[in-house]
């Protein structure tokens, strides 16, 4: 492929040079009646009355800042003496450049440390200062939304890489996550969580280049795999682990046994991954592999005390397979591309056969992972040593971290792995399921290449192919053929152009001006990226070759069919992870000596599934917005059960997965707010805050975005000397009136989360501190008035006085994820509309989508 890649990259660049617009000129269907348009009467009323309104604040900001900037700071900073280089005497409403917005900016910084005016000036009263501020920093706000605006249009964009890499495994009928595709590509950018907003979403040089050994790597991996007979591969020795075990494996077992003795995700990294020592090198090619393991689970009714190990032994071991690269780093240590490839309860009795049927790329070798295993193998082994030392007298025994003489005569929980059978690559119908996916259900064709080629950029692209596109294809696929490629080769190398053009790799547009409403191929990669996080199934194709899918009918249809296809769960994935942010989950992560239990069970991955689970049954289910706040119902897995104190702790097994369970008789649980993936998102890890909970509850239930903290003001715990709890020490940095304006409308929805810790365990008692052990004081007022006692009350008064602002938060968000822009003033007429038909369908969540999905914000450029 390196020596392909120049030419690749000059047709490709060709590609990216050509004018979009011309590019992509298609067919132009009729325009759908299900809306009306957006030129209406009504919509220019609106829009008039609405610029009225703003002229009427802009004239009364004016006055008032104009009035007290005269008073205390033109003597210092006018036109004619601009101390520090600072002019205000020019500020004008509404702010229009980013040097203007610079100069508020500090001159809310110095109000706000009331450094200014200096101390030998007149000074404003505390109310002209707070007045002043308001003003300010409500110009700062409406200025950044119309710098950042795009004019309500959603800007041409590229796929996030969340988007492309599940565009690839289904373009390819298979999981490419076991490739890392997207490992080494630059994080995408997000607004307000969401990683799929156009005008976020950069495309670096470094990127394009990243995108062209992708699409070479997939394309070299999956389609230019030789021909490769069955291989059978068998290892009954030489299953040498490294560091603390070798020389323990060396003397008892002559290293004829593979041993996992923690679950992989520990520090110190002590049998967590089993690998096999004389099959580095990993499978010859890509494809599907029987791998079978001789494994028996040891010791899993140790007479240790289980707290050493902290795993629950009533429940069997499990082994599971992940992929290996020893080209990657540490073979024994984790590794950046690990996906579960398969899993299967251990024996504990005797030895028996476990069978696993994996996809593994060329170069990668199996590993073995023990997922609920010990918490870590050298702590566990030196809490062996010290408790039971009496148990080894005479028998080898050495204290610290050794292990040989526990092997031998203890009865260390673990697995043991005794031969290990890997048979592959096995063969399948026509070449495999990305051979068809690619080709067509034959496989490829000589004779029919170039058809069968378009056929798969049309899929690619999203949208009919013109002469021109055609033109392209045949033209670097004959180039191919002529400079001595065969007529395969020649073909995988237009594929890999295919997945480098901009008509892939971005979303672009094929609907041209004036329309604004978008044409039907448009609205079927807008719908089933929304829905499926990836391009448009046949039918949705179909729907748009006839025009269909721009009746109100057939959209509906379509839109209810997408919903209930289980490819839906990349909508509920994706748009959870962006509203309520639940990808930053790991990204502070808690203490694990304080909170072990964390890593040893994985919670982070329930906690995400809880979200899932209750988002969907309520789109499925007929649920209400209001049901996302107060529900007296979750879905919980034994780890979170037993987080939660829930009676289902008792008898839920980890056989049987998530159950929805009850929480009517609970007061600790219900809703979002009452879910530990939110908990720990709204935390840092080590302590929790009202201002950081609240801030997320303001942001992500409420749609109400507080202004930032001006940059020079110190942090809360720069001036709380005597405060022992968070509610005081908030009192002392909130009795400066500039920062009380904010905090009251902010902590007041954090203040009945801190009966939850970090990671969402109920508390009524902080940490102990200097000796005290603080209550929890999770009473408050919110901004409006409601007062709480509790959380329990705190759900029912944000139900009964915040349901509007909710459910438009719901909305705007959804359509923020749908649309791939960000939501301006002009849309929120339109927002007003979906609101008010969601309230005439009782405020269920699943017409709310719909809504959102057929609406004239959604289906316009």
């Amino acid at each position: 492929m390196r020596e392909l890649l120049p030419t690749l990259l000059t047709v490709a660049t060709m590609l990216w040079l050509t004018p979009l617009a011309a590019a992509l000129q298609a067919e132009s269907p009729p325009q759908s009646a299900a809306a009306p348009s957006p030129t209406s009467e009504e919509s220019k009323q609106r829009q008039a009355k609405s610029a009225a309104s703003a002229d009427a604040v802009h004239r009364t900001r004016q006055t008032q800042v104009t009035a007290l900037l005269q008073q205390y700071c033109l003597d210092c900073h006018s036109r004619n003496a601009a101390e520090g280089e600072r002019e205000f005497e020019s500020l004008t409403f509404p702010f229009r450049s980013e040097s203007q917005l610079i100069t508020v900016d500090e001159i809310v910084d110095q109000l706000t440390l009331k450094t200014m005016p200096p101390e030998d000036s007149p000074q404003p009263t505390e109310k002209e200062r707070l007045r002043l501020l308001q003003q300010l920093r409500a110009g700062i706000t409406e200025a950044r939304d119309h710098l950042d605006s795009t004019g309500g249009r959603t800007v041409i964009r590229r796929l996030s890489n969340r988007e492309y890499q599940n565009t690839l495994a289904v373009l390819f009928d298979r999981r490419v996550d076991t490739l890392g595709l997207t490992a080494d590509f630059p994080s995408d950018s997000t607004l307000e969580h969401m990683d799929n907003i156009g005008d976020t979403l950069v495309t670096s040089g470094f990127l394009l280049d990243q995108y062209f050994q992708a699409a070479s790597r997939l394309v070299d991996l999956r389609l230019g795999k030789p021909q490769t007979e069955p291989q059978q591969w068998h290892f009954t020795d030489n299953f040498r682990q490294y560091e603390e075990l070798t020389g323990a494996h060396r003397s008892v077992f002559n290293f004829e046994y593979l041993c996992l003795y923690e679950q992989p995700n520990t520090d110190t990294r002590q049998g967590g991954y089993g690998h096999i020592e004389d099959f580095l090198e990993g499978v010859p090619v890509s494809g599907l592999y029987d791998i079978s393991i001789h494994a028996q689970a040891m010791h899993r009714d140790t007479h240790y005390d289980p707290k050493i190990f902290r795993i629950d032994f009533s429940e069997p071991f499990q082994v599971a397979v992940v992929p290996g690269d020893a080209r990657k780093g540490h073979i024994h240590y984790p590794q950046g591309i690990e996906p579960v490839l398969g899993s299967a309860i251990v024996p504990d009795d005797k030895p028996e056969w476990i069978t696993f049927q994996v996809w593994l790329d060329a170069g990668q070798t199996p590993r073995f992972i023990f997922p609920n295993g010990p918490y870590e193998s050298r702590a566990s082994v030196i809490s062996v040593n010290k408790r039971y030392k009496k148990e080894f007298e005479g028998k080898g025994f050495r204290d610290g971290v050794s292990r040989a003489h526990i092997l031998r005569h203890g009865a260390l929980p673990h697995i043991k792995i005794g031969e290990v059978k890997i048979h592959g690559p096995l063969a399948e119908p026509h070449g495999g399921k990305e051979e068809r996916a690619v080709f067509g259900e034959q496989g490829f064709d000589p004779d029919r290449a170039l058809d069968q080629l378009t056929a798969f950029a049309a899929k690619a692209w999203r949208r009919p192919l013109r002469p021109a596109d055609r033109h392209r294809l045949q033209a670097l696929f004959e180039k191919r053929v002529a400079e001595g490629a065969t007529r395969r080769e020649a073909a995988l190398d237009t594929v890999k152009l295919i997945l480098c053009s901009p008509s892939f790799l971005y979303l672009s547009e094929i609907t041209q001006e004036p329309s604004r409403l978008l044409r039907a191929h448009d609205l079927a990669s807008r719908l089933s990226f929304a829905l499926w996080c990836g391009p448009p199934d046949e039918r949705l194709r179909a729907a748009a070759r006839s025009g269909d899918l721009l009746k109100a009918g057939t959209l509906n249809a379509q839109i209810e069919r997408m919903l209930a296809d289980e490819r839906s769960s990349q909508f509920i994935n994706g748009f959870l992870e962006s509203w309520l942010n639940l990808r930053d989950i790991g990204n502070q992560p808690p203490s694990r000596r304080t909170y072990w239990s964390y890593y040893s069970e994985n919670l982070p991955a329930s906690m995400k599934q809880e979200v899932r689970l209750f988002f969907r049954h309520l789109l499925d289910e007929d649920g209400t917005v209001m049901d996302l706040v107060n529900a007296d119902f979750t879905f919980v897995d034994k780890n979170l059960a037993k987080l939660y104190q829930l009676p289902e702790q008792k008898t839920l097994r980890q056989a049987d997965g998530f159950q929805k369970v009850s929480l009517a008789d609970s007061k600790q649980r219900g809703g979002l707010l009452g879910m530990a993936a939110v908990l720990t998102v709204s935390a840092n890890g080590v302590e929790t805050s009202p201002v950081t909970r609240g801030v997320w509850v303001s942001e992500n239930l409420l749609g109400v975005i507080p202004p930032p903290p001006p940059d020079e003001v110190p942090a809360i715990e720069a001036n709380v000397s005597g405060a022992t709890t968070i509610r005081e020490k908030l009192a002392l940095h909130s009795s400066d009136q500039s920062c009380k304006v904010c905090h009251r409308r902010i902590d007041p929805f954090g203040h009945a989360l801190e009966s939850f810790d970090p990671v969402g365990r109920w508390r009524t008692k902080y940490p102990k501190q200097h000796g005290k052990t603080p209550a929890v004081d999770p009473s408050g007022n919110l901004p409006t008035g409601e007062a709480y006692a509790d959380f329990q009350s705190f759900r029912h008064v944000l139900t009964e006085s915040q349901a509007d602002k909710i459910t438009r938060n719901v909305v705007r968000k959804l359509l923020m994820y749908a649309t791939g822009r960000r939501m301006e003033r002009a849309d929120e007429y339109e927002i007003d509309d979906i609101v008010q038909r969601v309230h005439q369908q009782g405020d269920r969540l699943r017409p709310l989508v719909v809504e959102v999905l057929t609406s004239q914000i959604f289906r316009s450029r």
